[in-house]
Order: C-alpha cells, then sequence, then structure tokens
C-alpha cells in the first residue's frame, strides 16, 4: 500500500498558570511546513509572560487507503492537522479528521487541531491526485425471503402459533359473560 511521509515542525505556547500551585504546560498552537535548525524545547519567543517552544519535527504518514479522509479534510473550511501530546510531548501528528476526532475522545491526551501549513495542503493534494480510487456508492437492495423458515422471514406469528394463557384469571371469560 503505497504512503507517503511529510515532516513538520510543531511550534507549542506556554502561559503563566491560572494559581500558584499549578505548572506552566505547552500546548500546540502552530504548525510549519518548514524545519527550523532549533533543538527541541528551545525557546522560540518570549512576550510577557507568554512563551513560544519549539517541540520537534514530527512525521505525518499518509496512507493511500485513507485519501477519502484527507479529502474531506480539505474540503473543510479551514484544513487541519490534528497534533496529539501525552504532557510536553508530541506522540502524533495526523491529516486524517476522524483519527484526530478519535484521539481527542481520550481524556488522557491533549489534542489540538492546527491549521494546515499551505505546503502541506499542496503535497497532499498531489498524494490524493496519484493514489485516491473512487469508489461508487451501492445501496444494498432488500432480498424477499424465501420461506418462513429463512432467519430473514418476517417475525409475525399465526393465531395458532400465539400463547394464549389458559389457566389463572386471564383464563376465565370476562365477568357477566355466562
Amino acid at each position: 500500500m503505497p504512503r507517503e511521509v511529510i515532516r513538520v515542525a510543531v511550534v507549542g505556547v506556554s502561559h503563566p498558570p491560572a494559581n500558584k500551585w499549578a505548572k506552566r504546560v505547552v500546548r500546540p498552537s502552530a504548525l510549519m511546513a518548514e524545519l527550523p535548525a532549533l533543538d527541541m524545547g528551545a525557546l522560540m519567543s518570549e512576550q510577557g509572560d507568554v512563551r513560544a517552544y519549539y517541540m520537534g519535527d514530527h512525521a505525518v504518514v499518509l496512507h493511500s487507503g485513507e485519501t477519502r479522509h484527507y479529502i474531506d479534510n480539505l474540503r473543510a473550511m479551514r484544513p487541519s492537522l490534528w497534533v496529539s501530546c501525552d504532557g510536553d510531548e508530541v506522540r502524533l501528528v495526523t491529516a486524517d479528521p476522524y483519527e484526530g476526532e478519535a484521539m481527542a475522545s481520550d481524556p488522557e491526551r491533549v489534542v489540538e487541531a492546527l491549521a494546515m501549513p499551505r505546503a502541506v495542503v499542496a503535497r497532499i493534494e498531489a498524494f490524493i491526485e496519484a493514489h485516491h480510487v473512487h469508489e461508487e456508492f451501492h445501496k444494498r437492495k432488500r432480498v424477499p425471503a424465501t420461506s418462513q423458515h429463512d432467519p430473514r422471514a418476517p417475525r409475525v406469528l399465526s393465531d395458532n402459533e400465539k400463547w394464549v394463557q389458559t389457566r389463572g384469571k386471564a383464563g376465565l371469560p370476562p365477568k357477566g359473560a355466562g
């Protein structure tokens, strides 16, 4: 199965903690298509108490079987890459929106959908052009049951198959009927 690897740089932003007991946390905030010559964790800028750190370069792996997902992503109002972090460490960067949403359901992870750089959009479009195979949707038609013993047969019982209570209060005729 054909695949392509695109490397992107992740920039994280750290704000001062809300109280004295909390610690400073770095969250992914931007992506760059160009990889800077910096070490992972290097301070990129500082404005007051807000700091921007280089969180490293990471691979976005494109698989030919998921081109339909990438098309859905590119058709969105804002094409995104999903960055998943455990603490201050980036674990995964993906262009598949459904994988990104699945990662976001994990409460242990920090998952951010960040704007996709134009250079990455162009590479994903080229990958889709080269590997996408359009699959026509065919609605299944219902096939009628061939006999009453077929598991698809209707589940309606005839009168002689129905269970009727013959003993107890329900088995008695109504009052005044005889």
